[in-house]
């Protein structure tokens, strides 16, 4: 299997068809804090919500002193449109706050690290690294985990699995590219419900596990 070749063809479908995970870039960098900020806020969010939340958010606070500068009842505000906004703005608030404390300020560059922010896990911790630190790690999300086991690179059932299958199988210099490729792939052509297997670009080396018979 050309792995690398599969996953070009992703990520071009993908920008070509205009997926979301491409414009958040031009949001977040070169700043470490905004990556943080958007990968925690997007989960269980579509990245067009989260990137207009993000975009009022970092308006008026675009760093950890001027985040904890905004009242908690206007950061709920803000950031209401992607829901579960308490948790979320308790964790943006935790975050700033340790930042300061423990990090003069500055993102922390190693997962280890990352993972004592409030709110931030092995994903979001392996996104930030690869999104802020251009660090070959692999972020799965509900798209990674879903793209890498239909088309049979993997058997897995939990996204940390997927991560650890998916490091096993790709060879290091593809694993920065995997996420975005899939989450493109994922957001324009294999969507979790009807995806659109027969025009699919890959479809010819794709097993296809736990989808129907095409008609």
């Amino acid at each position: 299997m050309d792995y690398a070749k599969v996953l070009s063809i992703m990520e071009r479908v993908g920008r070509k068809l205009g997926a979301p995970v491409y414009s958040i870039g031009a949001l977040v960098q070169p700043k470490p804090f905004r990556s943080v900020v958007f990968i925690m806020l997007s989960a269980r969010s579509t990245d067009v919500r989260t990137y207009k939340v993000c975009e009022a958010l970092f308006a008026k606070a675009d760093s950890p002193e001027e985040l904890l500068k905004l009242e908690k009842k206007e950061l709920i505000e803000i950031i209401r449109p992607i829901g579960f906004y308490n948790t979320k703005s308790k964790n943006l608030l935790g975050i700033s706050k340790m930042l300061l404390e423990d990090f003069g300020g500055d993102v922390p560059s190693t997962r280890e690290e990352l993972m004592r922010l409030p709110g931030v896990g092995r994903k979001t911790a392996n996104l930030v690294l690869n999104s802020a630190f251009g660090a070959n790690e692999i972020g799965v999300d509900v798209h990674v985990h879903k793209i890498a086991n239909r088309l049979g690179w993997v058997k897995t059932k939990t996204p940390e699995q997927t991560e650890l299958a998916l490091r096993e199988l790709l060879p290091k210099r593809l694993w920065r590219k995997c996420n975005l490729a899939m989450v493109g792939y994922g957001q324009t052509v294999c969507s979790t419900r009807n995806p659109k297997c027969k025009t699919c670009k890959i479809r010819g080396c794709c097993k296809r596990v736990g989808l129907p018979k095409l008609s």
